[in-house]
């Protein structure tokens, strides 16, 4: 008899180890980062960046607790073969979209770097919070060897919060499969200190850690080892492992053909009319999905 073989694909595990003053994260993505890549024709090089930092996003992102918070992953470049890199998380949705130069692309190896892709570039993370109103922004620059540092990098200098990121991008029968796995101390925040000061008053973080750097790329990539089970490795021996969260992840463009409407009805007839072409449509492009939207740029009467 032939054994069913189950895949586990587009979610989050959150899950906490309370005896070690850690909270960590594991994601997986598959169908819904191949929808995201195949609207448009990336080179091998470009699809990888960003099925990394998509993966990113998911990770940061599904740690808000407000259902209309958005995270932002951009980068900012000068030089380098990528000129734009841009996805964000919101209510359990991701979107990813990149720019770049072909010909600078064309003049590197198959597996450029990071400095290669990007020259001096930034990496800015920005958490918008819907229910206050509030942005946070933090940038740090890319000069590691992977976007997963560089995040990394950004709660280490901008949280000052013990961090680990990894994330693993993997081919699977032609398709793109991505895990990440997101390790943190719990911060204390006592009075007059800095929280990176926990390492030093907790060393069980050093040990959370060493056990998550031994998680292989591989790993989070295979889709047919559970979200649970990749937690399980790691922190089998750990007094108590707590599940906390699961969610599901879905690609998610916000364009509409409404709502790009009602953008256009904030400028002028006369300025829709220039933008028009010769049929009076203004055609509208969404760079995530790569879809047009002929939007008229006169109103339209009532039937």
């Amino acid at each position: 008899m032939q054994q069913t073989v189950t895949f586990d694909l587009d979610r989050a595990l959150a899950f906490a180890i309370p005896s070690r003053s850690a909270r960590g994260r594991v994601v997986r993505l598959g169908p819904a980062l191949d929808q995201i890549l195949a609207a448009h024709a990336y080179p091998p090089a470009i699809e990888a960046l960003l099925a990394e930092a998509i993966t990113l996003a998911a990770l940061m992102g599904s740690m808000l607790k407000d259902p209309q918070a958005q995270l932002t992953l951009q980068t900012r470049t000068d030089r380098g073969a990528v000129t734009l890199l841009v996805c964000d998380y919101r209510g359990g949705e991701v979107r990813g979209y990149i720019k770049y130069d072909a010909d600078r692309l064309a003049t590197l190896p198959e597996q450029p770097t990071l400095f290669a892709l990007f020259g001096e570039g930034y990496l800015a993370i920005t958490f918008d919070m819907t229910a206050t109103g509030e942005r946070y922004q933090g940038i740090v620059p890319l000069d590691g060897a992977t976007l997963a540092e560089a995040a990394q990098s950004y709660f280490v200098q901008s949280e000052q919060i013990p961090s680990l990121v990894r994330v693993g991008v993997a081919k699977r029968d032609g398709r793109t499969i991505a895990g990440g796995l997101f390790l943190q101390h719990l911060p204390e925040g006592e009075l007059g200190r800095e929280r990176l000061h926990t390492r030093l008053d907790h060393p069980e973080w050093e040990h959370v850690a060493a056990l998550g750097e031994t998680m292989g790329v591989d790993e989070l990539a295979e889709p047919t080892l559970p979200l649970e089970t990749l937690v399980w490795r790691l922190f089998n021996e750990e007094q108590d492992v707590r599940v906390l969260t699961d969610t599901p992840l879905a690609r998610g463009c916000r364009c509409t053909a409404s709502y790009i409407a009602s953008v256009l009805e904030k400028f002028s007839l006369e300025e829709r009319r220039e933008m028009a072409d010769e049929n009076g449509l203004i055609q509208v492009d969404c760079a995530f999905c790569a879809t047009k939207f002929p939007v008229p740029a006169e109103p339209q009467a009532a039937g």
